[in-house]
């Protein structure tokens, strides 16, 4: 009986014990099952996201391609309606312009096809080249915007400006403030030029002299970077010890500056731009100094001319009129530098605004007082009425230590002749970016495209210039008073005598082709600023020196035409010859 009992008891034991084995099996397939279906859950999940983060993707760049298409397609639609040769292949004109020069190039489209010309400077890229001065100052007038590689080379060089971007919208502000600085009271500081000025421009060139070294190109570098860094940071930059090293260097980045912006993507893996990159930190460091130098000397004479009013006010005397004061003296940290680099944002960097003036500005006086110097030394008879112009004009004029270059016209005519004649650029240019613009020739330019006006071609056209429009002939800016004219007739050089009052100095802005500073909304906000500075210079130069080709060096260093533009021959080595009286 027991031992049935204990066999009824195992069978018990062993049917819980695989009923609980089962259940535990059960329980664990169904954990692997929601885990398996949580995995495979995910799995889906995250490749339906995927998939459309590929569709989506597809999908945008699918639409900017087809809105590139669209763009493209809308751009050659628009350029069939202007005139110009047939595109030779897939990549425009690029192999023609490579082979020749491009304002010949222009030259011979314009005389073929009329005042507005297209050329494709790629598949997508489109030029417009236009030489009709009325048509110009029209473009140049709702043309605002400037190419982006000129932007990116400033950018590169010096770090994010707003004064030199591509977009007139985002530079509009910042331009007008550089204008009202250059144009108001900067103007204003012009025309006093000290003597210390030339003192300081004819010591280096005394040392150029005994160096052995010496050329029209170095001279007009100096000169340039010298007015403009004295009227701008005032006596302090004069006395600076580290000017001609600063000079230097904004040269070095000048001659590799274009080069290192046409890179579409920036060349980091190139040990020849951290070589460049680290001039242009060179030059900050440079600018921040001078910068630091001002703000000291501002403080001193600040605190001198306190003294100066305390000791007066002890004594009980007030200070008569005509004494010094320091207070009325402006430094650059004051006056332009304020203007310049106010309101800056957290991008900007500070002194780039003052690197960006100085290099600018440096490279477009040098030209211009390059050519100039070139036509006084190739114009002897020409300085010499300068010259008597300058001292009959300051034996007339009230304050003796200042040069009135209001009165010289003829100097004045002679530095707009010879911007007219050797501008800073070859082309003009100009785009839009967001708009189409539309012409009252009924020519619509597509937004994007490069429109181009071959100064040069502009500068020698016989219709706005006269038959002599190749010639040298300042008097072209002259008229009579009873014959105002926008042009001189007058092509004699003894048509006039220095200080006549009869002679009247046209604006040479009259004329629509008058257009080395550019014209327009984006013409150069300086254009004032450096004629008045380089006339009041040449006036305290030429009054103290004459200018002449040193013995052995050619003569005939004018400017010669080829086809329909100027080729220059080299530089003529000059010397200064201190005058006696």
């Amino acid at each position: 009986m027991k031992s049935c009992e204990t066999a009824a008891l195992s069978t018990i034991t062993t049917t819980d014990f695989l009923a609980s084995l089962l259940q535990s099996s059960k329980t664990k397939s169904e954990t692997c099952d929601s885990q398996e279906f949580s995995h495979h859950l995910l799995m889906d999940f995250v490749t339906w996201e995927f998939n459309a983060f590929l569709w989506v993707s597809l999908i945008a760049v699918t639409a900017l391609l087809l809105r590139k298409v669209f763009k493209v397609f809308r751009a050659w639609s628009q350029a069939r309606k202007i005139p110009g040769p047939p595109c030779p292949s897939f990549y425009g004109h690029s192999k023609l312009i490579s082979r020749e020069n491009l304002t010949e190039v222009l030259s011979v489209l314009h005389k073929k096809y009329g005042s507005i010309v297209k050329l494709w400077l790629g598949p997508t890229q489109l030029l417009v080249s236009m030489n009709d001065p009325e048509l110009i100052k029209e473009m140049l007038l709702k043309a605002e915007d400037k190419l982006p590689l000129t932007g990116r080379a400033f950018h590169l060089a010096f770090g994010p400006s707003s004064l030199f971007v591509s977009s007139f919208e985002k530079v509009q502000r910042r331009r007008e403030s550089l204008a009202t600085e250059l144009n108001g009271r900067l103007i204003e500081r012009a025309p006093v030029i000290p003597t210390k000025v030339v003192d300081c421009i004819m010591e280096r060139v005394n040392k150029f002299m005994a160096e052995g070294n010496f050329d029209c190109k170095m001279v007009s570098q100096h000169m340039a970077f010298t007015l403009l860094g004295s009227t701008l940071f005032g006596d302090t930059f004069l006395a600076w010890s580290k000017a001609t090293a600063y000079e230097e260097l904004l040269m070095m980045i000048a001659k590799d500056a274009c080069f290192w912006a046409s890179y579409s993507v920036t060349p980091y893996w190139k040990q020849g731009f951290w070589r460049y990159q680290h001039l242009c930190t060179k030059l900050k460091f440079l600018t921040q100094d001078i910068v630091q130098q001002c703000r000291k000397n501002y403080k001193f004479f600040l605190h001198k001319d306190e003294n100066l009013h305390n000791e007066n006010v002890n004594m009980g005397m007030e200070s008569a009129s005509g004494a010094p004061s320091c207070s009325g003296v402006e430094m650059p940290d004051n006056l332009f530098l304020r203007g310049l680099n106010g309101h800056l944002s957290a991008r900007e960097e500070p002194c780039g605004n003052i690197m960006g003036v100085m290099f600018h500005g440096c490279l477009t006086t040098t030209g211009l007082i390059d050519n100039l110097l070139v036509r006084l030394v190739t114009h002897p008879k020409l300085q010499e009425k300068i010259y008597a112009e300058i001292i009959m004009t300051r034996n007339g004029s009230m304050k003796q230590d200042q040069q009135c270059v209001d009165k010289m016209h003829l100097l004045l005519a002679t530095v707009y002749e010879s911007a007219r004649l050797l501008p800073s650029g070859p082309l003009l240019q100009r785009c839009s970016l967001k708009h189409d613009t539309s012409l009252k020739t009924g020519v619509t330019i597509p937004a994007g495209a490069v429109m181009v006006v071959p100064v040069q071609l502009v500068q020698m056209d016989d219709s706005s210039w006269g038959q002599d429009a190749s010639e040298f002939n300042p008097y072209r800016f002259l008229s009579k008073a009873e014959n105002r004219s926008d042009l001189v007739l007058d092509t004699s050089w003894n048509a006039e005598k220095p200080g006549d009052s009869s002679s009247i100095l046209n604006d040479p802005n009259n004329n629509v082709a008058f257009l080395p500073f550019g014209s327009g909304t984006r013409a150069c906000v300086g254009q004032k600023f450096v004629i008045q500075g380089v006339a009041t210079l040449f006036a305290s130069l030429l009054e103290q020196y004459e200018i002449r080709l040193e013995s052995g060096s050619k003569g005939e260093s004018e400017p010669t035409m080829n086809d329909t533009i100027f080729q220059l021959l080299p530089s003529p080595d000059i010397v200064f010859v201190r005058r006696n009286s």
